[in-house]
């Protein structure tokens, strides 16, 4: 017996003592792994930190990548980002492997810089200081072109409203726009960003701890919502004060705050530059890269802008697609290299190269099912006719009409929705998961479907409609959402909307609902896609009213959202949505 306890701890021993060894050996080949890849940085590379000096006398924060051996002047591809990370290599030396000069330079505060961190309000005007210091470099030709996705696509389009002539061109994939898309949609402030300030504020590079901590934010959103309490107070109940997000609260408008961040309405004509934008059909962002793209064509007639846009969300547009997307298969050909296309373009606009085959026009998109590319000129080319799609009051089963024909009588659909009520709650279907869904929830919202397509028919484009309602309030927030009903009867995630109803013709100006008054409610600002429908689908178009513990609470007193809590619910809100609206969907037959 004693012989056998000795030889079980003879083994336990020897087995530790190897899994310390193995432990001992990975951390070592990571050292030397990290050592030799250091060494191999340096031996290849000119690598150095640089302040630079902005005209207002702040420092920014900068990593100059030069390859070994060219001592001719290059073209310059400069990264500007609020995401400071000295350790991520890859992306730091990305653009010397492809042959070019790489500037990885971080906003004010960020990194080395000692200023004071502010997200969006400084970028465009610093980011221009750094490219006139880059042009002045006896290294760059004079030649500069920028890239990167989400927020560094913000930090392009703030860039190029300053016109610098030595940036030639810029690749914004999933492009921000502070005050339109985060942190509020269609004036609506959402939670999805919320603790993104902490993220990137929190200190000088990022603070991966705080923000990765999905329960926190979960919690506190939650928490929140049962409490009744002001928007405002919402990070009284995270116990940690948020001072970004009281900043931006104090601007529920589009106002001049938001307007002078990036290029606004007639900014856009003097935009003259290449563009090549990239994002997905389910990029939570792509309102905001699209109004980019629209705006500079509505400014701008010669604008020399081109998109390619594909099923991909937030994160997959920025590297070219993953193969199942929130559980949908991906059609294969929509997998690309979003990088790859970059340095083409790159290689294209600032040395003579050949265009990126895949730019065969200026909209460029994939179209879902078909499995297959397809290029115009146009966004509004993407489609040969637009179906208007009447929200009748006639009831067939379960669902409203969803009606070619305009209703021949008046008619209306009564909802009400009692805003103190925290048992039922409603998303709006925002950022939807999975794309295909066996059934949708009927608790809440009136659905409308179509008669069946008797043939293929492919939905390209954004949809958008306008909305006739009477409310016994002063405002409510909209959500509207688009999917395809298959013949097997699985839902098809299209695409959605959701916006304030006192902000529909304006953005910048709020202007209150008369309660009583039929109102026309316009909404246009969707998510683009593209999908091959089947012969025997329909369409269904839910309409609700947003309240839910992901973003502002609109209890429709006429008060700043923010600061209005549950006792401003009293009654209920009533609605009477009138047959009258309707919804335009652009389809190609």
């Amino acid at each position: 017996m004693n012989r056998i306890r000795c030889v079980a701890l003879l083994c336990l021993f020897l087995t530790n003592y190897c899994r310390a060894q193995q432990s001992g050996f990975q951390k070592t080949t990571a050292v030397d792994s990290a050592i030799i890849a250091r060494q191999d940085r340096d031996r290849r590379y000119n690598i150095q930190n640089v302040l630079i000096k902005t005209k207002d006398g702040a420092s920014i924060a900068a990593i100059v990548v030069r390859l070994k051996g060219v001592t001719a002047p290059q073209p310059v591809v400069l990264q500007y980002t609020i995401y400071a990370d000295s350790t991520v290599w890859k992306s730091i030396l990305e653009p010397a492997v492809h042959g070019y000069i790489g500037v990885m330079a971080y906003s004010r505060g960020k990194g080395l810089s000692p200023d004071k961190i502010v997200p969006y309000e400084h970028d465009g005007r610093d980011a221009n200081d750094v490219i006139d210091w880059i042009s002045k470099q006896s290294w760059c030709n004079g030649k500069i072109g920028m890239y990167g996705g989400s927020y560094n696509g913000f930090t392009q389009w703030a860039a190029v409203k300053y016109h610098h002539p030595a940036l030639k061109t810029i690749v914004p994939y999933v492009a921000a726009i502070p005050g339109l898309g985060v942190p509020m949609e269609n004036n609506v402030f959402i939670n999805a960003n919320y603790g993104w300030a902490f993220y990137v504020t929190g200190n000088k590079y990022l603070d991966e701890k705080v923000y990765h901590d999905p329960q926190r934010w979960h919690n506190m959103n939650d928490r929140w919502f049962e409490s009744g309490k002001p928007y405002r107070k919402i990070d009284s109940i995270d116990g940690t004060p948020n001072p970004s997000l009281q900043r931006w609260l104090q601007h529920p408008s589009f106002d001049k705050f938001w307007q002078d961040q990036v290029p606004y309405q007639a900014d856009f004509a003097k935009i003259n530059i290449p563009v090549l934008s990239v994002t997905g059909y389910y990029d939570d962002g792509q309102i905001s890269a699209m109004h980019y793209l629209q705006e500079h064509l509505k400014y701008n007639s010669k604008a020399n802008h081109y998109l390619i846009i594909g099923p991909y969300d937030h994160f997959g547009a920025q590297r070219g697609g993953i193969p199942v997307l929130r559980d949908y298969p991906v059609d294969p050909i929509a997998i690309i290299s979003t990088r790859n296309i970059t340095f083409q373009w790159f290689d294209y606009i600032l040395k003579g190269g050949k265009k990126p085959a895949i730019l065969q026009d200026k909209v460029n998109f994939e179209v879902m099912g078909a499995n297959k590319w397809e290029h115009t000129s146009s966004i509004e080319k993407m489609a040969s006719t637009t179906l208007n799609l009447y929200l009748s009051n006639k009831k067939v089963g379960e669902y409203y009409e969803l009606s070619l024909d305009k209703p021949s009588e008046p008619g209306a659909i009564t909802q009400e929705v009692d805003l103190a009520d925290r048992k039922i709650s409603n998303n709006n279907n925002y950022y939807p998961f999975p794309i295909i869904k066996k059934e949708l929830d009927h608790s809440t919202g009136l659905f409308f479907m179509s008669k069946p397509f008797d043939e293929p028919v492919e939905v390209n484009g954004m949809f958008g409609g306008i909305l006739k309602a009477s409310i016994n309030k002063k405002d409510m927030d909209i959500g509207v959402s688009l999917f395809e009903v298959m013949p097997n009867g699985e839902y098809f995630d299209l695409s959605y909307f959701l916006g304030r109803a006192s902000y529909a013709e304006d953005m910048s100006v709020r202007k209150l609902l008369h309660p009583g008054k039929i109102e026309t409610i316009p909404f246009y600002r969707t998510r683009m896609v593209s999908r091959q429908l089947s012969k025997g689908s329909r369409l269904l178009v839910v309409l609700d009213i947003n309240k839910n513990s992901f973003a502002q609470v609109n209890y429709g007193t006429g008060k700043d959202v923010s600061d209005e809590d549950i006792n401003d619910a009293k009654e209920p809100l009533k609605i009477k949505w009138y047959n009258n609206s309707f919804i335009k969907v652009p389809v190609k037959q």
